[in-house]
């Protein structure tokens, strides 16, 4: 029997139309969730991975994956689903295949395999909704059902992405993390594989330059969205997954939007043990995100070597700082400090209604504690990423990525290596030679995830 919470939740929040496959579901403490569209080689590359972690670990994770298109998907989508349906299929079913010694392998490790049918005819994802937010919220709220409730440790939902290589200890270190620390939710480390010379790669050291800048930035300005928002670096126990009502079905963001509802009710900690490796390719999967900005830097489209001028981050601290100040609850003291600040930060305020909400909020407000948690939801991830915008569009433009770096860096104090940063390294544009933004790159992974 399920937990009522959970019995609750689903009734209320659970989707229908789609189950489990699996040949044994006894003992469950961990689900990975793996949404894949078209992902039949990623499938295999990715099964290879998890059999270098400890096998000791097999006996209780469920490796989920929710194989998916929509109504309207093209036939080579669907026929490279079957493929990976049929192949899943086997090692569910125990079919040792003499040509594939990779079932065979999976079959003997005694990795335990779940497959969700969102893409055979009847079972596809409806159109309108149809998207990786979807695709995760079907495999995580089934995965709500094989947990084994009744033994002791963390009920931890991992997400994934078929198009990844996991660790040899992602397992052992998630589930060990989880467990020591009692975590609720969490960000395992991430990286893009940079090896080689390609336009491709190019691409994406600039585009994760983009995403761990502004992460620095956040962190420079003490905002508690302070985190990477990549689906496939997500864990939550079950109790923050129900808290949160769980996964949205956005076809895409869904990432950044269910790790901002997390981060309104608890500290998206960080495990810095293991790490993940998303794909650096091109894709059609998603409307924004890692596989279109490398289809944007490939077409030339636009100067991808730009960043947000540091000074919004230097305006989003000082808001903070007053924001969150215990002792400064005054809308009137609030907007006059602003003001103060940066006239483009009051006139944001102020296109936010922030005045008649925080009104609102005081007068809805018992208790100091109530009126801290409610300052950490109204400006919450996303409004922080408009503050920036409109800061951006307001007075302080985009300006040359290394220069932005050079400057972020130094306001965090990061150590750096002697000369590393001398213009002289500079293309004449203002692009140091990629070894460089290799550097730039480690630097930062290693400060965020050292």
């Amino acid at each position: 029997m399920l937990p009522l919470i959970v019995e609750t939740y689903l009734n209320k929040h659970a989707l229908q139309g789609w189950e489990i496959e699996s040949s044994e579901l006894n003992g469950i403490s961990t689900v990975v969730v793996i949404p894949a569209i078209r992902e039949y080689e990623n499938i295999r590359a990715l099964l290879n991975s998890f059999l270098e972690n400890d096998s000791n670990y097999f006996g209780s994770t469920l490796i989920l994956f929710v194989i998916n298109n929509s109504t309207l998907s093209c036939e080579l989508i669907k026929e490279d689903n079957r493929k990976s349906i049929l192949f899943l299929n086997s090692i569910i079913e125990d079919k040792i295949i003499e040509n594939d010694e990779l079932i065979n392998n999976v079959i003997k490790a005694g990795l335990k395999i779940g497959l969700v049918d969102a893409s055979s005819e009847g079972k596809e994802l409806p159109q309108k909704d149809a998207g990786v937010g979807l695709a995760r919220k079907i495999g995580m709220d089934l995965a709500l059902h094989v947990f084994n409730y009744n033994t002791p440790g963390k009920k931890i939902l991992i997400c994934l992405d078929a198009d990844c290589i996991i660790e040899k200890n992602y397992l052992s270190a998630i589930v060990n993390d989880f467990n020591k620390r009692d975590l609720s939710c969490a960000v395992v480390n991430y990286m893009h594989k940079s090896e080689g010379d390609s336009e491709e790669i190019h691409a994406i050291i600039c585009y994760e330059i983009f995403l761990r800048y502004y992460e620095l930035g956040l962190l420079y300005a003490c905002s508690p969205y302070a985190f990477p928002t990549i689906g496939s670096t997500i864990i939550c126990g079950y109790e923050a997954y129900l808290k949160t009502e769980g996964m949205n079905k956005r076809k895409a963001a869904e990432d950044f939007y269910f790790l901002e509802k997390l981060a309104k009710n608890f500290s998206v900690e960080r495990i810095k043990t293991t790490t993940v490796y998303p794909s650096a390719r091109r894709s059609w999967r998603v409307p924004f995100g890692t596989g279109q900005r490398i289809n944007r830097y490939l077409a030339g489209v636009q100067d991808e070597y730009l960043l947000y001028d540091p000074k919004c981050f230097y305006i989003l601290k000082e808001w903070l700082k007053i924001f969150n100040d215990e002792s400064r609850n005054s809308v009137e003291e609030l907007l006059k400090t602003a003001g103060e600040i940066d006239e483009g930060l009051l006139a944001f305020l102020n296109e936010q209604k922030f005045e008649s909400d925080w009104q609102k909020i005081l007068k809805n407000s018992k208790t100091q504690a109530q009126i801290q948690h409610q300052k950490i939801v109204w400006f919450d991830g996303f409004r922080t990423l408009k503050l920036i915008h409109f800061l951006r569009d307001f007075n302080y433009p985009m300006i040359n990525m290394f220069n932005a770096l050079n400057q972020i860096i130094t306001g965090l104090n990061i150590p750096l290596p002697e000369g590393l940063f001398s213009p002289g390294q500079f293309t004449q544009d203002g692009i140091p030679e990629l070894e460089i933004q290799k550097k730039y790159l480690d630097i930062m992974r290693s400060y965020l995830q050292g």
